[in-house]
């Protein structure tokens, strides 16, 4: 039993000046979590009971598919990061520290390298095959801006599962056990979420999939369709034109370079065009004829640098989240002054594709987007000061290195299956599945001897559920204007008590159902201050959030004491002796 005379329970009545969203302020005003420093918070006891309950939920479902939990260090050596390329490419986030020796080490963001060391030390046959490893754990991430409470910070608890298997049929098994498994447990958690294809991203791997939970104050934008269609925007391809062969472009009209005095900027150029540059079919020139350019330095995780041309159509931006995920594990900084003092073949305001590449003079890579095809037509910058190019086909004026997802997803583009127009809408990352394939396991030498006594590579999956950030979003999902509204199958308590009169018989009749209540199998969070006024345990009630309370006051002198319902608000007056089971019986109600 939780007694609040004595219990480390303190809650406040004013919100935390920086608090952005409800979940943030309540489980902060509650008493759930105490920051400690930015994106680090302090599980306080309430707040700490509710976190084991969603623990507990992932760990039965990870064990119901035969998972089995470990637990390794956070802290973790240079080298096997380093075979994996991770210790490079994780780039700022990752948390870089030495010991007194001047021995390298991380806190770990995740384990791939630590499981897969750990089967390779224990396992060489086939026969060892399948078997699914996870552990509940602190991560830490060095996330430039910490925000939203628990929703973005840089310590976390994290399950993270690795199946490890002899073969690709094996891993799509295990994959699929844990894609239910994920299901079951946020359906458990009360959290409904959108399963969406995604960027594997640092991880690395073929298959990849987001359980997303719609949310206004989620970080990710994703994208469905009326047909069922549902993606992540970093992994969503552009529908494009289908190419034209070699005779079908030789027909097009040939490209011509024409004066286009101070069009520094797609809105002037198009602004001249229609002025001075008439289209032949009678309709107006648009944004979307034109061809953007983006100038980047890219830099890769070995140090070396390289400049980047990537072109997308005039009338949208590029999505930050898409270019990076795109071009990852490189990163792309705009160009600096120096940058184009140093490649003069780009000339500001007058960037196009042609003459330029790889393979050319200047070094500049080109990738363009995928609407780009080859036979399309395009107005790009002429690489002169006030000239651009009209009808610059790629795949006749000009190749492109390659191709890049880097443009803006927008309300009504094609679903990439034709399933219909897309819609966005925002949400938060509750967990991500990965199909891993053989990249950790190559790098790090795990291999095992099949059935025909060869040693072949075991193939692996990856599966993350943030369990911090699924405290927060079940709280996000659940309070009103008073406080918190708890699921009852992750409250810290039951049913709360409260003893709100001033007479002993008061105390001595909540202490009895109470006690009765804890000795059936319930966890009761009673309120036995003596000095703290009714409103003020009211008030604390409605801000905690138990499913269930009872109130034992003024009505004891009839007999009856009240039961409410904290979701609906519902005041029923029930007769003393009869508490007890009213309780069990809601409790048991669910």
């Amino acid at each position: 039993m939780i007694r609040m005379s004595s219990s480390f329970v303190r809650t406040l009545r004013e919100d935390p000046a920086d608090a952005e969203v409800a979940s943030h302020r309540l489980l902060v005003r509650a008493g759930f979590i105490r920051r400690s420093a930015p994106g680090v918070y302090t599980w306080l006891p309430l707040g700490l009971k509710v976190l084991r309950k969603v623990e507990q939920v992932v760990r039965e479902e990870q064990d119901r598919i035969g998972g089995q939990e470990l637990v390794f260090s956070a802290l973790q050596p240079r080298e096997p990061y380093e075979a994996t390329g991770r210790w490079q490419e994780y780039g700022p986030t990752l948390f870089r520290l030495q010991d007194r020796r001047e021995g390298d080490y991380l806190l770990a963001p995740t384990h791939e390298e630590m499981f897969t060391l750990t089967v390779k030390d224990l396992f060489n046959s086939y026969k060892d095959l399948p078997t699914m490893l996870y552990q509940i754990q602190t991560k830490f991430r060095d996330e430039a801006r910490p925000r939203a409470g628990l929703l973005r910070t840089r310590e976390f608890i994290m399950k993270d599962a690795y199946s490890f298997d002899v073969d690709d049929a094996g891993l799509d098994v295990s994959y699929e056990n844990q894609r239910g498994a994920y299901q079951r447990t946020f359906d458990r958690l009360g959290l409904p979420t959108v399963i969406c294809r995604a960027d594997a991203g640092a991880m690395g791997g073929s298959r990849s999939e987001e359980f997303l939970h719609p949310t206004p104050v989620g970080e990710d934008t994703f994208v469905v369709s009326d047909g069922g269609y549902a993606a992540n925007v970093e992994a969503v391809t552009t529908v494009g034109p289908a190419p034209l062969d070699a005779a079908a472009m030789a027909a097009l009209p040939p490209a011509r370079d024409v004066t286009t005095p101070g069009t520094g900027t797609i809105a002037g150029l198009v602004d001249h065009l229609n002025v001075h540059e008439r289209r032949g079919d009678g309709r107006d020139w648009q944004r979307s004829d034109t061809l953007k350019a983006l100038v980047y330095m890219l830099h890769h995780p070995d140090g070396s640098t390289q400049p980047l041309l990537v072109m997308i159509p005039g009338d949208r931006d590029a999505d930050p989240k898409r270019l990076e995920a795109a071009l990852a594990p490189a990163v792309a900084v705009p160009f600096t002054e120096e940058d184009f003092a140093a490649h003069p073949a780009l000339t500001k305001g007058f960037i196009g594709p042609v003459g330029l590449g790889e393979d050319s003079a200047s070094g500049v890579k080109v990738l363009i987007d995928p609407r780009a095809a080859d036979g399309t037509r395009w107005v790009v910058g002429g690489l002169a000061p006030d000239v651009h190019t009209i009808d610059a086909v790629p795949g006749r004026d000009f190749t492109p290195d390659g191709y890049l997802e880097a443009a803006e997803v927008r309300e009504g583009d094609p679903a990439p299956d034709g399933s219909g127009p897309l819609h966005l809408t925002r949400g938060m990352e509750m967990g991500h599945i990965f199909q891993l394939g053989r990249k950790y396991a190559e790098a790090l030498d795990l291999r095992v001897l099949d059935v025909n006594g060869k040693s072949v590579v075991v193939t692996m999956g990856s599966y993350g559920i943030g369990v911090t950030r699924a405290v927060a979003a079940i709280a996000e999902l659940n309070h009103d204007d008073k406080g918190l509204v708890w699921p009852r199958q992750i409250a810290p308590a039951d049913v709360h008590i409260m003893a709100t009169g001033k007479g002993q018989e008061v105390y001595d009749e909540a202490e009895r159902i109470a006690s009765e209540l804890q000795t059936r199998g319930l966890e009761v969070l009673y309120d036995d201050r003596p000095k703290v006024s009714p409103g003020v345990k009211f008030t604390d009630a409605e801000l905690l959030g138990v499913p269930t309370s009872v109130v034992v006051g003024k009505g004891l002198s009839t007999g009856v004491v009240e039961v409410r319902d904290r979701a609906s608000g519902a005041i029923d007056e029930v007769p003393q002796q009869e508490a007890v089971e009213v309780v069990l019986a809601a409790v048991r109600a669910g």
